[in-house]
C-alpha cells in the first residue's frame, strides 16, 4: 500500500529544495525548436535519454529546463520531423540550445497495391491490434508527475453581447489559462489516485484535473466514445495505408494513415506511428469531432523502460461555434518521473505472426482453453496473432474473476493539497516544464488585477450581505425563494409562476406550493458515507375562478439515507384535482396554450379527497421496493368555462369526461377506493464507479426491470392489477443506440373498474414531443386506448450514426443524428395501434424534429410533426 501523504510531504520538500537551489543557481538548458523554414514547433519533446525524462516546448517552440550540473544526451523530436540527438554539458549557467529539425525522410513514400496484394499497413495494424491489450496490461501499476495547462480564447460572440462581456472582463482573442501539477498513481485494472499539488488559474480558481485527459489509453477499445484505431473492430471503421517508415534511435517506426470509412463523429482521422516488432505506439496525431466541435489529439511516447513506451506529451485541441459564440481551447499535459511496476505474468517476448500473410510453423504447440494462458504464452517464442490475442483475453478474464469487487469498473481517488492554490510565482517558475507565452502572461496579469479589485469590493460591500439572512421579496411567491434559519432548518416557495394557467374545469387558476425542511447531515465512521436525515413539509393550494373552488393538500415526508441506501416514508392528504392519468401526460401550460389559442382542451381532471401512506426503501442501487396505502373519494367534474381567444363556431370544447371505448357511464360514477400497491425495481448486473471511496451506479450498464401490483379492496370496484415492465438502452458500439420501453399487464378479479384506475398510456395530441427517447407515444390519444383488461405496450427508438442525410459528412460533423421510432400498443378491446416515425436530432445541439404517423390495424389514423428537446439532454425531476 502506497502512503501518498508521506510521499506528498517528501515530494513537497524536494520541490521547495529544488526551487531554492535552481533559482539560486539558474542553470539548465533553454532554447528554441524550429523547422528548416524557421517556423517554431509547438509542443516538441525535449527528452534527456540518460534521465528517461523530458519536457515539451511551448506554443512558440521555446523551452527552459532547469537541470543540475552534469552531462546529458538530449533528444529533440517532433511528429513528421527527424529527431536530433545532442550531447550537452550543464555547468553553473544556462546552456543555449537552439535546434532546427529536418523533415522526416521515409523509406517508403507510397505503396502501390496491385492485384491480390494488400497494403503492408494491414499486417502492421493486425499485429498492433493483437498486442494492444497486452501493452495495456503489461504495466501493473505506475506513478508519475503531471503538469497540465489549458489555454482558451473566445474568438467571437453575438454582437449584442460583446459589450456585456467586456463589462464582465471577458475579452475576445485573449488568453484564459489554467495550470496544475499533480501526482497520479494508476493500478490495474482502472484505479487512479490523484493528488493535486498546485493549481493556478486566470479567471476563476477552478480545480483543473489532468486525469480525464491523460487517463484514456489508445490501447482501449474506445477513447471517450470514439473507436480506437487499435480496437478489435477497427477494420470495420477504418482503412489503413502505410505512408512510410523510418529508423529512430535504434527502432523502426511505421507511419500508418488512419482513414475512416465514413467520416464524422466517433471515428478518428490522421496518423498513428507503430514500432516494428514491438507493435507498440510510438506517437499519434488524430482528429475527430463531437457535436460539431473539432477535436485534435497528439501524443508523443518515449521508452521509460526497456520495450515499455509511455506517453510523454499530450496535446488536445477543441474548437467550434455555438449560437454565435466561437472559441478554441488547448490542453497540454506533460508527464514526468514515471515509476513503473511491470506485471510479472506478462514478462514474455512472443513474436507475433500474421496468419493471413505469414506461414505458421507446424511445430508450434496447440493453444487450448483448458491450459493456463500465461504458461502457454511463456512456452511459445512465436504465436499467431489470433492465438496471442485469445491468450491475453483469457488471462484478463481470469484476473477479473479474482477481483473482490468485480462490479466496479473504475475507481478514482482525488485530493487537493491544502497549499495547492497558495503557491507563489517562484514555485511556479521552478516547476513549470513549459514556458508561458507572452499572451498567457498577459492574461494572468489581467485576471490577477481583476481578482484584486473584485476581492476588495466583496470584502468591503458583500461580506456583510453574505452573512445576512435572505429577506422576503414580493416576487419570491412567483419565482421561488429560500430562507435559512440555521441548524439545517429552511423554508421557502417553489417556482409558482407555472401554477398560473387555464383549463376548462377551473377556468383561469392560480396555484401555490412551498416547503419547510429540517435536516441533519453527519459523517459516518468511514468518513466517506453521509448519514442524512430530513423532515419535509410541503403544502399546496389551487383556486379556479370559474369553478370558484379552492383545493389544498399537505405532504409530510421523512427521509433517511446512509450513503446510497436509504428509505423514505410519508403521509399526504387533502382535497385536490388530478389528471385521470396519474403520470400527467399533458403539461399544464401546454394545455392552457391549446385551450386559449386553439380551443382544444386535452387535460381531463377529476376531484379527489384522499389520504396516502407510503414507504420507499432503496436497499441497493440495483434493488428498490415501494409500498402505498391509499383511501380515495373520487368525483368526476364538468367544464365550468367556455373561454378562449379562438371563437370560431366550428370548434367546441370537448367534455371533461374522456372518450374511451371500454368505459361506460358506470366507470365515471362517484366512488370510494381503498387501495394497496407495491412496486419493485431491479437492475440485474449493475456496474459501479468509485470516487473518493463512494460508490456511484452506472445505470446505463443494466436494464431496469419493474413489477407493479395494485389492489382495490372496496365495494364494486375491487380488482387486482399486475404489470411487468422493462426499460433499457442498448449501445451497438458507435453504430447506434436502441432505447426500449416495454410493458405488459392485466386486471384480475374485477367486475367494475373505475376510469381513474384504468391502465393509461402516455399519449400526445400536441406538436410538442415529450422528454425522453422512449417515454411516450407521439400521436396516441390520451385516453382512447385506456383499458381495464390485458395489454402490451412497446416503445422503441433507434439512433443512427449514419443513415440518410447523415451519409453526407458535413451533416455528421455538425452533430446531427437521425432516429427511427416504432411504437406498438394492443389491448383486449382495441385494434392494433402502431406508430412509425423519423426524426432529426441535436439540431443546433438542442432541438429535435420528428415526423411520423399512427395506424390502427394498418389504416392511417393520424400523424404530423413533433418538436422536442434533443435526446442526449437528460432532465431528472425529483420529488
Amino acid at each position: 500500500m502506497i502512503d501518498f501523504s508521506r510521499d506528498l510531504k517528501v515530494l513537497s520538500c524536494f520541490i521547495l529544495f529544488q526551487a531554492f537551489i535552481f533559482n539560486g543557481l539558474s542553470q539548465g538548458i533553454r532554447g528554441l525548436v524550429t523547422s528548416e523554414a524557421g517556423e517554431p514547433l509547438a509542443y516538441a519533446t525535449v527528452f534527456a535519454r540518460n534521465l528517461n525524462d523530458g519536457i515539451p516546448t511551448n506554443q512558440d517552440g521555446r523551452f527552459e529546463w532547469k537541470l543540475p550540473p552534469g552531462n546529458y544526451d538530449i533528444i529533440v523530436q517532433y511528429l513528421g520531423y527527424q529527431s536530433k540527438l545532442q550531447a550537452v554539458e550543464v555547468k553553473d549557467s544556462w546552456v543555449d540550445l537552439d535546434v532546427r529539425l529536418e523533415m522526416q525522410t521515409f523509406a517508403l513514400q507510397e505503396v502501390e497495391v496491385k492485384g491480390d496484394q494488400e497494403d503492408p499497413a494491414l499486417t502492421v495494424m493486425r499485429k498492433a491490434i493483437a498486442k494492444a491489450k497486452f501493452h495495456r496490461l503489461q504495466v501493473q501499476e505506475y506513478s508519475m508527475m503531471v503538469y497540465i495547462k489549458g489555454t482558451g480564447e473566445l474568438t467571437n460572440a453575438p454582437f449584442f453581447l460583446k459589450k456585456k462581456l467586456k463589462e464582465e472582463g471577458v475579452g475576445l482573442n485573449e488568453a484564459y489559462t489554467s495550470e496544475s501539477v499533480s501526482k497520479i498513481h494508476f493500478k490495474q485494472p482502472a484505479e487512479i489516485t490523484e493528488t493535486v499539488i498546485s493549481i493556478r488559474s486566470s479567471g476563476e480558481n477552478n480545480q483543473t484535473s489532468p486525469a480525464p485527459y491523460i487517463g484514456a489509453s489508445f490501447y482501449d477499445e474506445q477513447i471517450n466514445g470514439v473507436v480506437s484505431p487499435l480496437s478489435r473492430s477497427a477494420f470495420a471503421y477504418y482503412r489503413f495505408r502505410l505512408a512510410g517508415n523510418f529508423f529512430e534511435n535504434g527502432v523502426m517506426v511505421n507511419k500508418i494513415r488512419v482513414i475512416p470509412r465514413s467520416k464524422g463523429e466517433k471515428v478518428f482521422d490522421g496518423y498513428i506511428y507503430i514500432i516494428e516488432d514491438l507493435w507498440a505506439i510510438h506517437s499519434l496525431n488524430l482528429n475527430t469531432s463531437l457535436m460539431g466541435f473539432d477535436i485534435g489529439v497528439t501524443q508523443q511516447y518515449a521508452p521509460v523502460e526497456e520495450n515499455i513506451w509511455m506517453p510523454l506529451t499530450h496535446t488536445y485541441t477543441f474548437g467550434g461555434t455555438f449560437f454565435g459564440f466561437a472559441g478554441e481551447y488547448q490542453y497540454l499535459a506533460s508527464t514526468r518521473d514515471y515509476q513503473i511496476t511491470l506485471n510479472p505474468d506478462l514478462l514474455v517476448d512472443t513474436r507475433i505472426l500474421d496468419e493471413k500473410v505469414e506461414e505458421i510453423p507446424d511445430h508450434l504447440p496447440e493453444v487450448t482453453k483448458s491450459a493456463d494462458p500465461i504458461e502457454q504464452l511463456a512456452a511459445a517464442d512465436q504465436m499467431s496473432r489470433k492465438d496471442f490475442r485469445k491468450m491475453v483475453n483469457a488471462y484478463e478474464k481470469e484476473s477479473l474473476k479474482e477481483r473482490e469487487q468485480a462490479e466496479v469498473l473504475s475507481e478514482r481517488n482525488y485530493t487537493v493539497d491544502s497549499m495547492a492554490t497558495k503557491r507563489d510565482l517562484v514555485y511556479w517558475d521552478s516547476i513549470r516544464p513549459v514556458q508561458l507565452t507572452a499572451k498567457e502572461i498577459q492574461g494572468y496579469r489581467r485576471d490577477d488585477s481583476l481578482a484584486v479589485v473584485e476581492a476588495a469590493r466583496e470584502s468591503d460591500v458583500d461580506s456583510v450581505a453574505q452573512k445576512a439572512k435572505r429577506k422576503f421579496q414580493p416576487l419570491d411567491f412567483l419565482t421561488g425563494g429560500d430562507y435559512s434559519f440555521g441548524k439545517g432548518r429552511s423554508a421557502g416557495f417553489h417556482s409558482n409562476w407555472t401554477n398560473l394557467s387555464f383549463n376548462t374545469v377551473e377556468g383561469f387558476k392560480i396555484g401555490f406550493s412551498g416547503y419547510y425542511r429540517a435536516e441533519k447531515n453527519t459523517k459516518m465512521a468511514d468518513s466517506v458515507t453521509n448519514h442524512l436525515r430530513s423532515w419535509n413539509f410541503r403544502p399546496a393550494f389551487r383556486y379556479g375562478f370559474a369553478s370558484r373552488k379552492p383545493y389544498g393538500m399537505l405532504h409530510i415526508r421523512r427521509s433517511v439515507t446512509k450513503g446510497r441506501p436509504g428509505h423514505t416514508w410519508g403521509i399526504e392528504g387533502g382535497k385536490y384535482l388530478f389528471q385521470y392519468n396519474g403520470e400527467d401526460p399533458i403539461n399544464e401550460q401546454v394545455n392552457a396554450l391549446y385551450s386559449l389559442f386553439f380551443r382544444q382542451n386535452y387535460m381531463k381532471l377529476y376531484e379527489q379527497t384522499f389520504t396516502r401512506l407510503y414507504l420507499a426503501h432503496r436497499i441497493t442501487d440495483a434493488f428498490t421496493y415501494r409500498v402505498n396505502f391509499r383511501y380515495e373519494d373520487r368525483v368526476n367534474l364538468e367544464n365550468n368555462s367556455d373561454y378562449s381567444f379562438y371563437n370560431k363556431p366550428e370548434r367546441r370544447y370537448t367534455s371533461n369526461r374522456p372518450m374511451n371505448q371500454e368505459a361506460g357511464n358506470e366507470a365515471f360514477a362517484p366512488n370510494e377506493a381503498v387501495l394497496v400497491s407495491a412496486a419493485i425495481e431491479w437492475r440485474p448486473g449493475l456496474k459501479y464507479r468509485i470516487r473518493n471511496g463512494r460508490k456511484f451506479p452506472l445505470m446505463e450498464t443494466a436494464p431496469l426491470v419493474k413489477f407493479n401490483y395494485n389492489k382495490n379492496f372496496s365495494g364494486a370496484g375491487k380488482f387486482d392489477h399486475l404489470e411487468l415492465g422493462l426499460e433499457h438502452a442498448l449501445n451497438f458500439g458507435v453504430s447506434g443506440k436502441l432505447d426500449v420501453n416495454v410493458q405488459t399487464g392485466t386486471f384480475l378479479n374485477h367486475s367494475q373498474v373505475y376510469f381513474m384506475d384504468f391502465k393509461h398510456f402516455g399519449g400526445n395530441r400536441t406538436i410538442f414531443s415529450n422528454m425522453g427517447a422512449a417515454s411516450n407515444y407521439r400521436f396516441l390519444d390520451y385516453y382512447q386506448y385506456s383499458t381495464a383488461g390485458p395489454y402490451f405496450s412497446s416503445i422503441m427508438h433507434y439512433q443512427f450514426r449514419k443513415f440518410l442525410f447523415t451519409q453526407l459528412p458535413v451533416l455528421r460533423f455538425s452533430g446531427i443524428r437521425e432516429n427511427l421510432f416504432f411504437n406498438y400498443l394492443k389491448t383486449q378491446n382495441a385494434p392494433h395501434y402502431w406508430e412509425l416515425g423519423y426524426s432529426l436530432d441535436n439540431l443546433y445541439r438542442i432541438f429535435r424534429v420528428e415526423i411520423g404517423a399512427g395506424f390502427e390495424n394498418g389504416k392511417y389514423k393520424k400523424g404530423g410533426i413533433r418538436f422536442g428537446i434533443a435526446t442526449f439532454i437528460q432532465v431528472n425531476v425529483g420529488e
